[in-house]
């Protein structure tokens, strides 16, 4: 008899995964204890700037607002750059900041003490504006297969960014918000490819600074069960990123494929309630694309 690994995960997921919420008691945790009922949760979308037809921001936003989109992902340098514009544009809006995608300079990873340097200031000044801007956290990425020399992938590498992400996470508590690690596929990253380990990483920090996110994109190439993978995450979950599971396009450009019931069941299971961000392309024309995209997630969502 032949056992399709996808499937069996799937289904034995759900008859656990009452017991693995409910069991934790990690003083990690800045979750409310009591999950909600999965029918109840609200799917929160955010965009990133470029996502919005419009030339402006404040054409981004009303469009945004039109279409019931309530989070605003800013990157990183941008967000430096333009502090007051962002905050004039969002003022008296229905939108927050939901996280800030990246922006440091370096990596944390480098053999070399002059880039990790570059590394933690610039993350400590994105920190910073992401608390002034009540931000749910700095998206960061420990390096990617493009940044070398890096260190190896050992157990003294891993302890070692441990120790630095805790001290991230210190300094993001001060500030109101978090320090949030992203896995990505193997093209794009060696070192953190799946949701299960970031989850572990933080689980090991046991700082409530210290969270992870996962992206459907990343998640198409690396899990084996969009539900399993956020559910191994459980109180450490902070964001989501979303896009069409082939091209990176925006959601539903790719036709079937583009299937995100499974991973919506495992966010609600979780009770999440923060937000669903789109960083994707586009194919299409934007002003018909994307109103789409909302249509089809938030069906996809009542499905789940």
């Amino acid at each position: 008899m032949t056992i399709d690994r996808r499937k069996f995960i799937q289904t034995t997921l759900a008859g656990t995964a009452a017991l693995a919420i409910g069991g934790s008691n990690s003083v990690a945790s800045a979750s409310p204890k009591k999950e909600k009922a999965p029918g109840k949760v609200k799917l929160n979308i955010s965009f990133q700037e470029g996502t919005a037809p419009g030339a402006s921001l404040k054409e981004k936003f009303d469009f945004m607002e039109a279409h019931g989109v309530v989070g605003f992902e800013p990157h990183g340098k941008p967000l430096l750059e333009r502090k007051q514009e962002f905050k004039d544009a969002l003022k008296g809006r229905n939108i927050k900041v939901s996280a800030v995608c990246a922006g440091f300079d370096g990596f944390i990873l480098s053999t070399d003490p002059a880039i990790r340097k570059q590394c933690r200031d610039s993350m400590a000044e994105l920190i910073i504006a992401a608390g002034e801007f009540g931000s749910t956290g700095v998206i960061i990425v420990p390096a990617f297969n493009n940044q070398v020399p890096v260190m190896p992938h050992t157990q003294a590498t891993r302890d070692f960014l441990c120790e630095q992400f805790n001290e991230m996470g210190t300094l993001a508590q001060k500030h109101g918000t978090t320090v949030i690690l992203e896995p990505l596929n193997r093209k794009e990253a060696f070192y953190l490819r799946q949701v299960g380990d970031a989850a572990s990483i933080c689980r090991d920090i046991n700082n409530p600074g210290v969270k992870c996110m996962g992206d459907f994109w990343h998640m198409t190439w690396e899990e084996n069960s969009d539900k399993g993978a956020f559910i191994s995450a459980g109180e450490h979950l902070q964001h989501v990123h979303v896009a069409s599971r082939k091209r990176r396009s925006m959601p539903g450009e790719d036709g079937e494929a583009d299937n995100y019931v499974n991973g919506f069941k495992g966010l609600k299971m979780l009770g999440y309630d923060k937000y669903v961000s789109f960083e994707c392309g586009c194919q299409g024309e934007r002003a018909v694309v994307v109103p789409a995209a909302l249509e089809l997630l938030r069906k996809q969502w009542e499905e789940a």
